[in-house]
């Protein structure tokens, strides 16, 4: 008997949610397709982040390039850690995670792990043959930019990077003030050694990443309170090591007992658990789990992931909600030799004393002459305790100069600093769209049995719906049709995404369009010939209600939008 992942992809790809990619080649692992109701059912999904993500919480959006340059990857550290160790069967050719074929090996380095797999014995899981060398893998695809260049680039791994490099404009569009955000969707690419596990994990994937900068010594969310009271399943790091379930709590609670780090990442912990409940993930099958300390990402302070419960793969991450500190700033400004800060004012100016160190140009020039201005630089580097001497000695070029101390004055004065530059730390929730689409079809999979038949349906948010509306008219005959065409042209002058059909007996019509998620369904019958009044039809319930077709518009928008429910809608009708 088939398991609910080998039905899920049945439907998806019967029924043009995904394709398996270059099919008639014999395909590739890691890549898929989007066929006409995903990529419909996707750019909802898209939609729906970027409602509550840029309209919600006003967050503008940006859109980098696919490739990078290699010193941007030199300086995120992607170069240098973005790598798996790999190992290679002599006999069939077939690549493997090293460590993956070890037992609870986390951590070590490559020679580490090529002793291990040689000493263990571990053979090729696909033909038993004897394994090669383990050596490191970096995970990007590289490339070239320009015609016989030898300047390298890079598919980005994460949209992240781009968003790093415009930091600079990015802090002028804001008015150059702390906090700001800006969200990103797009592709990223990872050559993954050996995608096993379908549309889970994909060597090209869309993210939807938001990149928000904040104070460091700041990290309050002036909106906590929207979900302080909130409970969310989660399980911290210590409670993974006891091997505990996740534990509802509150998210104040989590907060102000150090469980989540602060304020800023509770909030959007809380903020992507109410994205994926709207969007129609089965709450009791989600979780928050921390990152455990061997696992934490390079840049990370701390790190929770958005868990789904699949069938067939367990647990899978679905978002990243990461501190990622300062590392990417302060990392770009070294490389780039920008000063990558923000001028952050106090909220009443300070006083500081400072201390000026005045050198006699006019006795030091005569002895050191065209060096004079290096040993005056070299003797205000200087601390204090040295510039109190009888003799100061600096040393310049490799050269030593001393020089009498009557030829320095330190004056401390005291100023008013009305603010410091600092470097912004940034928190970063990292949505993987293919994923949250997948997951989506899983948990939303629902069958029954009706006259005698099984009843497959997907039963998607209407707004997610590739399909949320369909016009059928009850027989193939041209008094019914033309009624039916006529709602169908005036859904989609509203800009409601309708389709119309009229193959077939209406019930098995009807089951077609359960399959694919539509949630409701229009009819024309004979009464519509005699009081111009139509059937809806919903998909969970199959429960019918007459609604007069002036009214068409209003009931259409309102269920989509989800402003009615079915119930609301059918209370409201009922009479008719």
């Amino acid at each position: 008997m088939a398991d609910l992942y080998e039905k899920v992809m049945d439907v998806a790809k019967r029924r043009g949610f995904l394709w398996p990619s270059f099919e008639i080649y014999g395909g590739s692992a890691g890549f898929y397709d989007y066929g006409p109701l995903g990529t419909g059912m996707k750019r909802r999904l898209e939609s729906f982040w970027r409602r509550i993500y840029c309209i919600e919480e006003g967050f503008h959006e940006i859109e980098t390039t696919l490739i990078g340059i290699e010193s941007v990857f030199d300086a995120s550290g992607h170069l240098k850690c973005f790598t798996d160790p790999i190992v290679v069967c002599k006999k069939c050719g077939e690549a493997f995670r090293a460590d993956h074929l070890l037992d609870g090996v986390r951590d070590i380095s490559i020679p580490e792990i090529d002793k291990l797999v040689k000493s263990s014995g571990v053979v090729c899981p696909a033909c038993g043959g004897e394994l090669g060398d383990v050596e490191e893998y970096n995970l990007m695809f590289s490339t070239h930019i320009g015609p016989g260049s030898k300047r390298r680039g890079y598919l980005r791994p994460e949209t992240a990077q781009g968003i790093f490099t415009n930091f600079e404009r990015l802090l002028r569009f804001y008015g150059g003030k702390l906090p700001f955000g800006i969200v990103q969707i797009g592709k990223a690419f990872r050559n993954e050694i050996s995608p096993r596990q379908g549309v889970i994990r994909l060597r090209e994937f869309t993210q939807a990443e938001l990149e928000l900068f904040v104070h460091p010594n700041d990290k309050k969310h002036p909106n906590f309170d929207r979900f302080s009271s909130k409970r969310i399943p989660l399980l911290p790091a210590p409670n993974q090591i006891k091997g505990e379930d996740a534990v509802e709590m509150k998210l104040k609670d989590a907060v102000e007992n150090g469980i989540i780090a602060h304020e800023v990442l509770g909030y959007h912990i809380a903020l992507c658990w109410d994205f994926l409940i709207r969007a129609g993930l089965d709450p009791k099958k989600l979780r928050f789990r921390q990152h455990l300390p061997e696992e934490m990402a390079h840049y990370a302070a701390d790190c929770w992931d958005a868990e789904a419960l699949t069938e067939r793969f367990g647990w899978i991450e679905l978002v990243g909600i990461a501190d990622r500190t300062d590392y990417d700033i302060k990392a770009h400004a070294l490389k780039s030799g920008k000063e990558l800060k923000v001028f952050c004012e106090y909220k009443k100016p300070k006083k500081k004393t400072i201390v000026d160190v005045r050198v006699d140009m006019g006795k030091l020039g005569p002895l050191f002459k065209e060096e004079s201005s290096k040993v005056a630089d070299a003797i205000k580097k200087l601390p204090k305790e040295e510039l109190e001497k009888d003799k100061i000695k600096v040393e310049v070029d490799g050269k030593t100069f001393e020089v009498d101390g009557g030829v320095v004055e330190v004056v401390q004065r005291e100023i008013e600093v009305k603010g410091e530059k600092v470097t912004p730390h940034v928190v970063e929730p990292s949505f993987g769209i293919d994923r949250i689409m997948y997951t989506l079809l899983e948990h939303s999979y629902y069958e029954d049995f009706v006259e005698g038949e099984i009843r497959k349906v997907l039963k998607l948010r209407p707004k997610l719906a590739p399909i949320p509306i369909a016009v059928l008219p009850l027989m193939s005959k041209p008094e019914l049709i033309d009624p039916a065409k006529k709602i169908v042209h005036e859904i989609r002058k509203s800009g409601f995404m309708c389709e119309y059909d009229e193959r077939g007996f209406i019930g098995k019509r009807y089951r077609r369009f359960d399959e694919i998620g539509t949630p409701y369904c229009i009819t024309t019958d004979y009464q519509t010939l005699e009081d111009d009044t139509v059937t809806i039809r919903d998909r969970d319930t199959m429960r019918q209600v007459r609604v007069p077709m002036k009214e068409i518009n209003k009931v259409v928008h309102n269920l989509i939008l989800e402003t009615w429910n079915f119930e609301k809608m059918r209370e409201r009708y009922i009479n008719i």
